[in-house]
């Protein structure tokens, strides 16, 4: 990787850390305010829509966004022509939600859904509006535009979300917060980035980026539905209140596997394509950035599923403590998809679209029993059920990613075992360290996150953990740049 490719990717890595980790800690702020505001019904409801918004937000963007990002010397008639796609797709898009919400709460039998999944719709029109927008960003790995705007539309959509709450607005509040952060996101990356659209719908251009593009979102599609059937099976098969016990632990769950995966995602994904010819370089830097994140990922996850009791009753309360056993089981969840994820990534560096799709699709085959199994036996079978599936698909993901770049599923188990052996003996550690002291909830979480932050600092020093040394030599040269400027 030439110096400059190198610096701008640590700048980029800093700067969508900050963004992803800024705005994570505000949603997870405003929820946990929203939390004891509202109730699980509340949180149920929203839950319930997930998979309808999510589902068609796959649609709009039609994987044209990661198309661009690879392309080398894109065009104004390319962004121009998915610009106008994008904007298509979302008003299509709202007006199928709009018409089949009488449907979706006959289903569900929630007369309430109906009129939430019209106004909640909505927020497809505006991503149309602000995919592009983003893309032509994080191609230029300007993360740190991308971080002022998160972190803006993140808390202002937080603070009204959390003034109309309390004005009584119940589940209202939740789904114009969104609609809310969406807009100011979408305004502010129209008001800081220069680029307008074109008249122009180029079809040799739409043809070339969606024959990569649409087998993204092929694959995208079928990932969504399957990943947030769960809610729709809790929504359906079990209460209201379950799915709003299950949805706050996957809210827990999903901000650092989130971010973490959001975080590396979206900064290797360009640096990585600029070195899609270069197989010697791709590998070095592929396995850098891996053995980091199963690191980062494997040592987070597992300390959160050791301390979910005192977090969720010191953050939540008594009334949500039917979410600790859910949550400790999709922290093994959510450990892998990270990983799951990112091995996909070489995959779409070298083009490989049509395969990421044949293997999404033999995955969620393999997903059916699990769905069958959580119907019958409960939420609990279907989380290990989960667990088992994501571990099947980080092999498979893993086995052909590795083919492509000499990187054997046996190298990749190998360079990363001491950071899972070392993540699973300090969890083991904090969660009978939690189960034994008695003190007040908060101090009992106040002292096993700073314990388990020493032991990992002191263990990988002992032991010289080679994505520890990594990761310390990243965060020092970092250190070391921002002094110098500051001189």
């Amino acid at each position: 990787m030439n110096k400059n490719l190198k610096n701008k990717a640590l700048n980029g890595l800093l700067w969508n850390f900050i963004d992803n980790f800024s705005v994570q800690i505000s949603q997870f702020a405003i929820g946990i305010v929203l939390a004891r505001i509202l109730s699980p019904n509340d949180f149920g409801l929203i839950g319930m829509l997930t998979i309808f918004i999510t589902i068609s937000q796959w649609f709009v963007s039609s994987g044209f966004g990661q198309a661009l990002i690879r392309k080398k010397d894109c065009t104004q008639a390319d962004y121009s022509t998915v610009f106008f796609f994008n904007i298509l797709s979302g008003i299509l898009l709202y007006i199928v939600l709009f018409f089949s919400s009488g449907f979706i709460s006959d289903f569900f039998n929630e007369p309430e859904l109906k009129p939430l999944l019209k106004i909640l719709g909505i927020s497809l029109i505006i991503i149309g509006f602000t995919i592009i927008q983003q893309t032509q960003l994080t191609k230029r790995l300007d993360f740190k535009l991308q971080t002022r705007i998160s972190i803006i539309s993140s808390i202002t959509s937080g603070i009204i979300g959390i003034a109309l709450a309390y004005m009584g607005y119940g589940v209202w509040s939740l789904v114009y917060k969104s609609l809310i952060e969406y807009f100011i996101r979408s305004f502010l990356l129209w008001k800081y980035n220069s680029w307008r659209p074109s008249l122009i719908f180029d079809k040799i251009a739409f043809k070339e980026l969606f024959s990569f593009g649409s087998k993204l979102m092929l694959r995208g599609l079928i990932y969504s539905i399957f990943n947030n059937l769960y809610y729709v099976i809790i929504g359906k098969y079990f209460s209201t209140a379950d799915l709003g016990f299950y949805t706050r632990a996957e809210q827990f769950n999903r901000m650092p596997s989130s971010n973490i995966n959001k975080v590396i995602n979206k900064v290797s994904y360009p640096v990585l394509s600029e070195l899609q010819h270069d197989d010697k370089a791709l590998k070095a830097v592929y396995k850098k950035i891996f053995m980091s994140l199963v690191f980062i990922s494997s040592i987070s996850m597992l300390i959160l599923g050791a301390i979910a009791k005192p977090l969720i009753l010191t953050l939540l309360g008594e009334k949500w403590l039917p979410s600790v056993p859910i949550l400790q089981l999709l922290c093994f969840v959510g450990l892998l998809y990270p990983l799951c994820d990112f091995n996909l990534t070489i995959l779409k560096v070298k083009g490989k679209s049509g395969l990421i799709l044949k293997l999404e699709i033999v995955k969620r085959v393999l997903s059916i029993p699990v769905i069958i199994m959580g119907i019958t036996y409960g939420i609990k079978v279907l989380i290990i059920g989960m667990i088992v599936l994501s571990f099947f698909e980080f092999l498979i993901n893993s086995y052909f990613s590795g083919k492509e770049i000499s990187y054997s599923l046996k190298e990749q188990i190998s360079n990363n075992l001491p950071s899972i052996g070392l993540a699973f003996v300090v969890s083991a550690i904090i969660y009978n360290l939690s189960l034994n002291l008695e003190f007040n909830n908060l101090l009992i979480l106040l002292i096993c996150i700073t314990l388990s932050l020493i032991l990992v600092i002191l263990i990988s020093e002992v032991l010289r953990i080679k994505a520890y040394l990594n990761i310390k030599s990243i965060l020092l040269d970092s250190l070391r740049k921002k002094i110098i400027i500051c001189k």
